[in-house]
């Protein structure tokens, strides 16, 4: 490589890069290091060194973490020491804008101020040894030479001959090996015969994907990956390897025959496919339908003779398998198909593919109107012609096929100088020669892999060939320009890189297999359904129309298992690393120049737990923030739709164009989800697949004056009172950038405490920062445009957009940035409820009643329009809100409707929430029926709004009031006056919360109870707030007592001694009050709980299904680690959550159970409200129990809201779980041990114990008016 030259202007970096331990490495690695402590170790052990060599590097890097640490203390500047093996940089000096204290330059001899350092004799025992470690790395050096050069040898040498005849164990098959007539002769008598002979042999059945062993899940996906790159040669050299070893052959399973089998059938090679035929009945193994199909597709190929195929039908129909469950049961392309039915009609040439099915409709009670045709439908119509949704389709297209999209930064531009210039092209000369060198790289890697293979081991050499190889290597660089200067854990960057792998390899099968044509014709045709201009016979939902199509389903791309993953992006991370070098002076002009590596391992201590970092080199990040490059670049998937999106029709089509999307996120390595998802009936998920696409098919558009005002405050240094947050070079600085020598031990710990939390601080701040950039360049990108959101849910039916950085789930910046691209006429109330939206996004009239919200809008009026027309120089009132952005584009949507000269005409884009009042506690109120806790959630008419936040209810006399008025702050006394006549005191737990909390405090500090009076005055609603909302939820008393002692800790006049001890007094009074003011929801959520404890203690992990149908598992269980591939940087250690063998983790199964099953609920009654929304014509998107849509259509959405939530539990929800729960877990066939069988009828008495409810009239319910507000 030769020498990369740069400017002297080059701020800083014309200083030659120093060897390791430098002290200016110690100050940068001070900002940019992600984790601080003195303990951490490094590591930098180049990828191609072997394992017999650690021990020799162990004592290299022993020396030099023992050389950085004398010139630590020598220095006493930081408390954090990372060393490395490679050499690096000594940064230079940037002034006050670095962000971090500068350490103290090291002292030439004989200058003035030059103090002799001492040299004690352990000084001079490490300087012989670093003379020993020079003569180790010298002979290290040599060893590694011949090692590559036996390496490159041995690749020229090997011999490319791969077996085709396998080894029978069993002698009786032996002789098919030589057969005397032709092979399709033999294979009849293979199927015939060859199960008699091994009739006493035991099989194995089939496994699923979680049912393999880690090594039985990578050898299947090797075998299908070799279909994939055309290596069938190679897969079955590896199946003959594994199945001549008896050992081995207890890896394979039928399903790695036969997609071996398969793979021989579509290339017609009878030979080949009788050999793995051979193979399966000599491991005793049965054929089953997907062996039969490639039998037949190999012969339909080939032209068979009709007495070949009849005999192999006729064997078929013996073993119980039927003709017609070919082309129903096995998935096979409609070109498999037609080839295998060109052979079976040799035989029977009447015989017909069974018709398809009509359109199953979903029959639930719940979703009976949603699909019914005979009731008045108003489907709503996109505003867009299709001319210009057909555009925008062409153009999302060439998103996805390019699979990622450039979007330009809205960081403050550089001022265009010399210096930019010049370190923007240097760092495209570097990049120039990193793609060389991964180039290279990989195609070494997979030469290397290609030879394990011949030796008969796994390797990941079809999963290297997948992609084009310089594919590979923009992706590769594309990961290194996006790495952060703190680095990123090992783990987490191998994840990335394979997920990315398998989502190019998605896009680039589809393209090259034709759907990307067929994709293209219908939708085109369903885009008629979503037109402005256009018009269709029978309106019907998405998913209906679009099966009405015909279209073909997608190819079933299944992610592949987890080993593979991390194994693959381990073997990428360590390409990018051995690849990237750099010189260790970018200066240099004339003079020649070492490599040094831009990426460099580290260890590091999170949690008790040490991972490894990757790091990129401190000289390369000041590269990239000198040259300041105007963009950045996202994955396709996560950046909004540029067209709608497709709607869902199962379990893995749906969402995106091309790019792979899971309808149900997952626990990373769970794959029962996508199982259960697979088995039920499709029917059942017809509720929510159409939810899912309803919601997607929202269209969007960018806040254009809010996001200016954003962008005005993010470019000069953020605002993070107004949730902009500033960059990490406003972070606080340390009050000494140096421990002076002189300062007591105490003195020096406090300094390094201060400086880890200024440390901490600004990774933080660096992080929030790069993530508003995320979500500012993408609203700037997509200004003026038109664009959508696909969603997913999670494994309890939550909904989620699908794109992270820029949706309407993300802060109060975030949802301000967002309106409805389609407008709706305000009509006759919708300015009004623009106003009440208006007061409650501020927050200061949640406890009035909505006159008085309107009231208030009017008065404040004056305000509204001051900030709308200034809203950074005028009276700025609208920054005073709870949420600040939110209220200041309401309050530009107000203005321009009054000054509108018909305010009724005016059309407006501005989402209107209705919002849920706790809406946990309202499920469980309505479950248990329980009359008083209806009405603190305000399931009960009111009318005022009810405040369960205020207080935690109990027995409260009359007597007590006057003493609470003397005492208590204003929200109490609120909650005790006479607005609220419905609620008699004689009722006491209907009282409110915080006056409850805050009597019991009276009482204990009569007693003389310290804590106590310690806590006088301090019992507001915003310390018990969270706490009793998330009691719903499963919070147990530790996690209450830390959300408290959170809230505590933020009162700066409360006594910070007393934290501990009064957030242990209040969560027990919290806990208290709740069990009496919501007795029935504590019954309930205690009978879900003992059913979890039981069903897990018997071995089970607990399953449901939702009202809509929505099959439902919880992933927990105990947590399985496996190592990863030794040697190389690291070892990978990774939970592995998909085992089903492993046993559940009953603690988690317990306390998720109740918060799990209630929001399976809550998104229950969310898509049901969806659903009919749309049936009526409605924009609506929700956060989750927050719904959104236009102010005109309120009114609207409130009722069809109310009549949702009666629907839902108008069902006998708690019986029919209790019913499934026990066909599910307690089997009739009675336990064989009398510990089993006492368990089991404890857990069937549990289960069927269902609580009783109460007496609440569900059906005041849509007479409430602040049920949602």
């Amino acid at each position: 490589m030769s020498v990369l030259c740069w400017g002297r202007g080059a701020a800083g970096l014309r200083r030659a890069l120093q060897p390791c331990g430098c002290p200016g490495l110690l100050a940068k690695e001070g900002i940019l290091g992600g984790v601080c402590g003195p303990r951490r170790s490094s590591s930098a052990s180049p990828q191609e060194q072997d394992q017999d060599r650690r021990k020799d590097w162990g004592h290299v890097e022993l020396l030099e973490v023992l050389q950085a640490r004398v010139r630590q203390l020598q220095a006493e500047s930081v408390s954090e020491v990372v060393v490395n093996r490679v050499d690096v940089a000594r940064l230079p000096e940037r002034g006050s804008g670095d962000g971090g204290p500068q350490p103290p330059r090291k002292v030439q001899r004989g200058a003035t101020g030059a103090s002799p350092v001492p040299r004690s004799g352990w000084a001079q025992r490490l300087e012989k040894d670093k003379r020993i470690q020079r003569m180790h790395m010298q002979q290290l050096e040599v060893n590694l030479q011949m090692q590559v050069q036996s390496q490159s040898e041995e690749l020229k040498v090997w011999p490319k001959h791969l077996q085709v005849e396998p080894r029978l164990l069993s002698k009786q098959l032996a002789v098919f090996l030589a057969p005397e007539s032709s092979w399709e002769e033999q294979l009849p008598r293979v199927l015939q015969e060859a199960p008699r002979k091994l009739r006493l042999t035991v099989g194995r059945a089939p496994s699923t994907q979680a049912q393999l062993s880690g090594q039985q899940q990578k050898l299947l996906a090797f075998f299908k990956c070799c279909l994939l790159t055309n290596h069938l040669p190679l897969a079955h050299h590896l199946l003959v390897t594994h199945h001549s070893q008896q050992r081995k052959q207890k890896l394979l399973t039928l399903d790695m025959y036969n997609t071996v089998m398969l793979g021989w059938a579509r290339q017609g090679a009878f030979r080949e496919l009788v050999y793995v035929l051979l193979m399966v009945k000599d491991a005793g193994l049965t054929p089953d339908l997907l062996s039969y199909a490639a039998i037949l597709q190999c012969m339909g190929r080939r032209g068979q003779d009709a007495g070949t195929i009849e005999r192999c039908l006729k064997q078929m129909s013996q073993e119980g398998l039927k003709l017609q469950a070919l082309f129903t049961a096995v998935p096979l392309s409609e070109e498999e198909q037609a080839t295998v039915l060109k052979a079976v009609h040799k035989v029977k040439p009447t015989f017909s593919l069974p018709p398809r099915p009509p359109p199953a409709v979903n029959t639930s009670k719940l979703l009976r109107a949603v699909y019914a045709k005979d009731g008045p439908v108003s489907y709503p119509k996109l505003h867009l012609p299709l001319k210009t949704l057909q555009s925008l389709f062409e153009k999302q297209l060439c998103v996805e096929l390019a699979s990622k999209v450039c979007v330009v930064s809205v960081e403050k531009p550089a001022l265009p100088s010399k210096e930019v210039t010049h370190a923007r092209k240097t760092l495209q000369t570097l990049r120039d020669h990193w793609e060389k060198a991964l180039c290279r790289v990989l195609q070494e890697t997979k030469n290397h892999l290609e030879v394990e293979v011949h030796k008969g081991r796994f390797s990941l050499y079809p999963f290297l060939c997948l992609l084009d190889e310089r594919e590979v290597v923009q992706m590769l660089l594309q990961v290194l320009q996006a790495l952060p200067a703190q680095g990123e854990s090992f783990t987490t960057l191998a994840r990335e890189l394979s997920a990315r792998t398998f989502s190019r390899h998605v896009v680039q099968r589809r393209r090259l297999s034709g759907q990307v044509q067929a994709l293209e014709t219908y939708y085109r045709k369903y885009l008629h359904l979503l037109a402005s201009d256009t018009k269709v016979p029978n309106p019907c939902l998405p998913r209906q129309y679009w099966e009405a199509l015909g279209a073909p389903e997608a190819l079933r791309e299944q992610p592949w298992p987890l080993p593979v993953q991390m194994e693959l992006g381990k073997q990428l991370a360590e390409m990018l690393v051995q690849a990237t070098r750099m010189p260790s002076s970018l200066d240099n002009r004339h003079g020649s120049s070492r490599l040094v590596p831009v990426l460099y391992h580290v260890y590091s201590f999170r949690n008790v737990q040490q991972i490894g970092i990757l790091k990129p080199h401190p000289a390369y990040v000041q590269l990239l923030e000198t040259a300041a490059e105007p963009t950045l670049t996202f994955e396709a998937v996560d950046v909004p739709m540029l067209c709608p999106p497709l709607p869902w029709t199962s379990p893995h089509t749906g969402a995106f164009l091309l790019s792979p999307t899971k309808l149900m996120r997952t626990v990373e390595g769970a794959t029962q989800h996508q199982e259960l998802l697979e088995t039920c009936p499709p029917t059942a998920l017809h509720g929510a697949l159409d939810a899912l696409t309803q919601l997607g098919n929202c269209a969007w558009r960018v806040n254009g004056r809010v996001l200016d005002l954003v962008l005005q405050l993010f470019q000069a240094k953020g605002c993070p009172k107004l949730g902009v947050p500033a960059p990490a070079s406003e972070a606080p600085q340390p009050a000494e950038a140096h421990v002076p020598q002189s300062a007591a031990p105490a003195r020096k710990a406090e300094l390094r405490r201060e400086l880890a939390r200024c440390q901490k601080l600004a990774r933080e701040m660096h992080s929030l920062r790069a993530e508003a950039l995320y979500r500012l360049s993408l609203a700037q990108h997509l200004r003026g445009r038109v664009f959508w959101l696909p969603h997913n849910m999670d494994f309890r039916g939550r909904t989620y957009p699908c794109p992270p950085h820029f949706n309407h789930l993300g802060s109060d910046v975030a949802r301000a940035l967002l309106e409805f691209a389609q407008g709706r006429p305000l009509g006759p109330h919708g300015l009004d409820w623009l106003k009440i939206h208006l007061v409650n996004l501020t927050g200061f009239k949640k406890r009035e009643p909505l006159r008085k919200r309107l009231a208030f809008a009017e008065e404040v009026m004056d305000d509204i329009l001051d900030s709308a027309d200034q809203p950074m120089t005028g009276r700025k009132w609208w920054m005073g809100a709870e949420e600040p952005w939110q209220t200041l584009a309401c309050c530009m949507e107000v203005a321009n409707a009054v000054r509108c000269s018909d305010p009724a005409a005016y059309v407006s884009h501005l989402p209107v929430h209705q919002d849920g009042s706790c809406n946990g506690l309202q499920h469980y109120a309505a479950l248990g029926r329980d009359s008083v806790g209806a009405a603190s959630v305000n399931l009960e008419p009111s009318d005022v709004p009810q405040d369960v936040y205020s207080g935690v209810a109990a027995q409260v006399g009359r007597a007590l009031l006057p003493a609470a008025r003397g005492h208590l702050g204003v929200g109490a006394v609120w909650a005790l006056s006479p607005r609220r006549p419905h609620l008699g005191l004689a009722d006491s737990r209907a009282c409110p919360p915080v006056v409850q909390v805050e009597v019991f405090r009276r009482q204990d500090a009569q007693r003389g109870t310290r804590v106590a009076q310690m806590l006088e005055g301090f019992i507001t609603r915003k310390v018990v707030k969270q706490t009793v909302m998330t009691v719903v939820y499963g919070v147990t008393r530790y996690g209450g007592r830390l959300q408290i002692e959170k809230r505590l800790r933020e009162l700066t006049d409360f006594p910070q001694e007393f934290v501990w001890e009064a957030s242990h007094y209040l969560v027990r009074q919290v806990f208290k009050s709740l069990q009496e003011m919501f007795s029935g929801t504590r019954a309930i959520q205690h009978w879900l709980t003992e059913s979890a404890r039981l069903i897990s203690h018997m071995g089970s992990v607990v399953e449901w299904v939702t009202p809509l149908g929505i099959p439902i598992i919880q992933p927990y269980r105990l947590e399985h680690k496996v190592k990863q591939v030794r040697g190389g940087i690291q070892s990978i250690t990774y939970i592995h959550n998909g085992d089903i063998s492993q046993k559940p983790n009953t603690r988690k199964q317990k306390n998720g159970f109740p918060p799990n099953f209630i929001h399976s609920l809550d998104s229950s009654h969310m898509m049901l409200t969806a659903l009919h929304c749309y049936r009526k014509g409605l924009t609506f998107v929700s956060v989750h129990d927050c719904y959104w849509t236009h102010a005109a259509d309120v009114a609207v959405m409130n009722q069809v809201c109310r009549e949702q939530f009666v629907c839902l539990h108008s069902e006998p929800i708690l019986e029919d779980l209790s019913r499934f729960l026990v066909s599910r877990f307690c089997p009739n066939p009675t336990p064989r041990k009398i510990s089993q069988c006492w368990e089991a009828s404890q857990l069937k008495e549990t289960l069927q114990a269902v609580p009783k409810p109460g007496a609440f009239d569900l059906e005041r319910v849509k007479h409430s008016t602040y049920f949602f507000s």
